[in-house]
This record gives C-alpha cells, structure tokens and sequence, in this order.
C-alpha cells in the first residue's frame, strides 16, 4: 500500500509509525515562513521610524523659519532681493584735526603763561643732589630781588640793564669742589638770551652751610653762562681750597656741568607741569 505525503505508517504491533521525512519538510518551511516575516516587520518598523524623523526635520524648519510655508518663512527675503554689496562700511575720519599738545617752552618763556610759584624748592630741591653716581650736598641757598647784588664786576649791571626781576642762589659741593649757580628771572625769553650773550663777570659764590669760601679774588675758577625760556643761569665753580681750575681738572669742569645741566631740566621740568595742566584743564 503506498502512502501519502504526511501520513503515519503502521510499525509492529499495530503502532503508528511518523512520517519522519514529512515532519522534517514541514518545519523547514514554518522556519522559512518566520525568518520572512521578521524581515518584513524590520522593514515596516524601519520605514516608519524614517517617517517619523522626517516628520520632525519638517516641524522643526517650520517652527524656525528656515523652509516650509510658516509665518517665519514668509517673512525671509526672496534670494533676488538680498543686498549684492555686502562688504562692511570703511571708517569715516574727521578733516579737523586736532589741536596740537600745548608746548612746555611756552610757559616758560614770558611771564604771562609762567604762573607757577618761583622758589629756591622750586628749582633746588631736597638736601643732596645725585648725578649719575656722583652725588653732591647742597649748602647755603638764597633768593633776591636785588640782582646786582648777587653778581661780580659787569654781570649785576647787564642783569638789570636787561630787566632781571630777581635771582635764586644754590652751592654744591663734592670732593673738594664747590660750585654756585645764579638763576636770574626775567620776564621774557629775549631779555634771558641778552643777558646770557652779554655775560661779563661772573655771579658771585655762596658759602656757608657747610661749604667754606671759594673762588676768591685773585683764584682762578670756572666760570659759564646760559639760557632757557625765561630763565639766564649762571655758574662758577671750583676748589674749596684755593687752587686754581685748569682745562686737566676734570673734577670741577664735571661739577659744573653737572649743576648747570641740573638747572636746565628743572626749567624745563617746570614748562612741562605747567603745560600737562593746561592739556587737562576743562574747557571754558
């Protein structure tokens, strides 16, 4: 007897015997029929997980206004309508320029703009004077009215004839070597530089304080003259034991340079506090 596809034999005994071979064919097929159903779901579950971040991208550039049809998107330009020149705008400057810092000499040099107070503090400092590593002590100071009376021969009468309003005094010394500087005050730079040019004599030494006398008559002593703004200044200098000053001393010819350069920048000094005020002053 032949059997059909899927039917039981009969064994000994009457027992059914299964059709190992129709058994074996069906599962392979339920095994096949699951792994395309799997695929299939991954497929669908794929496609909609693209739908739903598709959907997202869509809402979100709506709700910015980047694309879609929203209220923000209408408000965008049209790309015809953006600028062609998009370079940023070059500075503009003013053609007024701006008024020059005030000149320092300018206070200095007339009595109208020299307004600051004139004292021997004013111009001579402190106790000790440093210059570089040669430091010099200060000693005897005086301030006049009288100009004459602070000079030697034909100096007293070119400072008045040139209208000298007063002198300061100061005498340093150092290692022997004394020297006296005459600051003479004038009203304007003209008469400072003539009374400079003019010089003849000498203005006369200052001892005391610690510096005994120098440059007696009949010594022989530095002596030079010169001129800033307003101010003519005078110096003399040499030993305080008598010996005369000649072009080898090096030692007196330093000290005097050294007062007389002193001098010079505390004019200046004083033109440019005069002249920084001014610049910061408010206007009106």
């Amino acid at each position: 007897m032949s059997f059909g596809q899927g039917e039981p034999s009969w064994g000994p005994g009457g027992t059914q015997t299964p059709d190992w071979t129709a058994l074996a064919d069906e599962s392979a097929a339920r095994s096949r029929r699951k792994k395309w159903l799997l695929i299939g779901g991954g497929v669908l579950a794929t496609a909609a997980v693209g739908a739903i971040v598709a959907t997202a991208v869509i809402s979100a550039n709506n709700g910015n206004g980047s694309t879609g049809s929203g209220k923000n998107a209408s408000e965008l330009p049209a790309p015809t309508d953006l600028p062609s020149n998009t370079a940023e705008p070059e500075p503009s400057f003013s053609s007024v320029a701006p008024p020059p810092p005030p000149d320092p000499k300018d206070y200095i040099s007339d009595v109208k703009k020299d307004k600051a107070p004139i004292t021997v503090d004013a111009f001579f400092p402190g106790k000790k004077l440093t210059m570089g590593d040669r430091v010099y002590v200060k000693g005897a100071t005086q301030q006049t009215k009288n100009c004459a009376a602070t000079t030697k021969d034909a100096l007293g009468s070119i400072l008045v004839n040139n209208g000298c309003g007063q002198v300061i005094r100061a005498t340093y010394s150092r290692d022997g070597v004394a020297v006296t500087v005459g600051l003479a005050v004038f009203d304007t730079e003209a008469r400072a530089k003539r009374a400079a040019q003019q010089s003849s004599g000498s203005i006369a030494t200052l001892s005391g304080a610690g510096v005994p006398a120098f440059c007696s008559t009949g010594s022989v002593c530095r002596r030079t003259a010169n001129f800033y703004g307003r101010y003519a200044y005078f110096a003399i200098s040499g030993f305080t034991n008598g010996k005369n000053v000649t072009t080898a001393d090096k030692t007196a010819f330093t000290t005097g340079d050294d007062l007389t350069n002193f001098t010079f920048r505390q004019i200046r000094h004083r033109g440019e506090l005069q002249a920084s005020a001014a610049a910061t002053a408010p206007a009106g």
